[in-house]
């Protein structure tokens, strides 16, 4: 379900799960009109009163990106950029996404929307998965330690190489969801596919 244009709408679509109708999205003159789980509203774009993009890998999907959008007043919705296909696939709409983000960004700004843009995720959470990280790596030297001075070389390259594995994984998570503010004419590209 891709991103379309038709003459001044765009929309996008993608389903959260097997089971449920499909997400629907669609930027219209007047707004950011939503369908979602059998409710549906339309949101003036002065209305928006944040957004937060975020990189969310899952098992099924290590490229996944979202967006959550709040109005003010009450109310949020989240946008994915993966779609379910089937029970063992989850397909990326990397372009659809990243279209439809930015051209709501601009929609925003031309309506002169006073919306806190907002990147990665929130300051404490990041706090606490840094000082995670920390301890985990300090445990990890404790151990390489030990298996330098035991002459345990097969441990040694274990550790290595499950740390270089886990720096890999986890280390574009920490990169790209560090928080930090933007504006509407520079979305931040570390977080859209």
């Amino acid at each position: 379900m891709r991103g379309a244009e038709a003459g001044s709408t765009t929309s996008y679509a993608y389903k959260a799960s097997l089971i449920g109708s499909a997400h629907r999205f669609e930027l219209t003159e007047e707004g950011l009109s939503w369908h979602v789980a059998g409710r549906s509203a339309l949101w003036r774009y002065d209305e928006i009163s944040a957004i937060r993009l975020s990189f969310r890998p899952v098992s099924m999907q290590q490229h996944r990106f979202r967006a959550d959008i709040s109005r003010a007043g009450g109310g949020r919705i989240a946008i994915l950029s993966t779609s379910w296909q089937t029970a063992a696939l989850m397909a990326p709409q990397d372009g659809g996404f990243r279209d439809f983000l930015i051209e709501l960004h601009a929609r925003m700004a031309k309506a002169g929307s006073r919306a806190e843009l907002t990147a990665g995720l929130g300051r404490t959470t990041y706090a606490a998965v840094l000082a995670l990280l920390a301890g985990l790596a300090v445990a990890m030297a404790g151990l390489l330690i030990r298996a330098l001075l035991i002459g345990e070389f097969a441990g040694v390259l274990f550790i290595l190489g499950f740390a270089a594995l886990f720096a890999w994984q986890v280390g574009g998570f920490v990169r790209r969801n560090r928080p930090r503010s933007y504006s509407f004419d520079c979305v931040p590209k570390a977080l859209l596919p």
